[in-house]
C-alpha cells in the first residue's frame, strides 16, 4: 500500500542519505515529499520548508537532520499528526528520544531505507 512519506532533510546532493531515502521510497511506489527550508525543488519534486506547509496528510516522516534540529521539529510532527516517525542513524540523541516519548510520538529509531527492503548503497 502506497504511503505519503515526508523526507525531512531531503537534499539535491545524491551522496546524502536524505536524497537516497527520497529516491528509495519513490522507487518502491510511495509518494515522497521533500522537506527542506533551503531548496524549493529536490529531484524534480516540489519541496516544502516544513511538514506544516504540506497541505495533505503525511503517513510517515523519515528524519535526516542533526538531532539539535530534529528535536525542534517534534512539535511540528505532533501538530501534523504524523502517525509514524523514523529517526535514522545520526539523527537521534537521548534528548530527542526523551522529548518524542514525552510527546507520545510513534518514533522508530532505525534506518528507514533498510526497512523498505533497500540498501542505501544502491542509491
Amino acid at each position: 500500500m502506497s504511503k505519503t512519506v515526508a523526507v525531512v532533510g531531503a537534499s539535491n546532493d545524491r551522496r546524502k542519505f536524505g536524497n537516497k531515502a527520497l529516491r528509495a521510497f519513490q522507487e518502491v511506489g510511495h509518494r515522497v515529499i521533500p522537506i527542506n527550508p533551503h531548496e524549493p525543488v529536490i529531484e524534480g519534486i516540489r519541496a516544502y520548508g516544513s511538514v506544516l506547509d504540506v497541505p495533505d496528510p503525511i503517513d510517515v516522516a523519515t528524519v535526516y537532520v542533526p538531532p539539535d534540529i530534529g528535536i525542534q521539529l517534534l512539535t511540528e510532527f505532533e501538530r501534523k499528526q504524523i502517525p509514524e516517525i523514523w529517526i535514522n542513524p545520526g539523527a537521534e540523541s537521548p534528548e530527542l528520544l526523551s522529548e518524542a516519548r514525552r510527546l507520545q510520538l510513534n518514533v522508530i529509531t532505525a534506518c528507514s531505507i533498510l526497512a523498505i527492503g533497500r540498501s542505501p548503497s544502491a542509491f
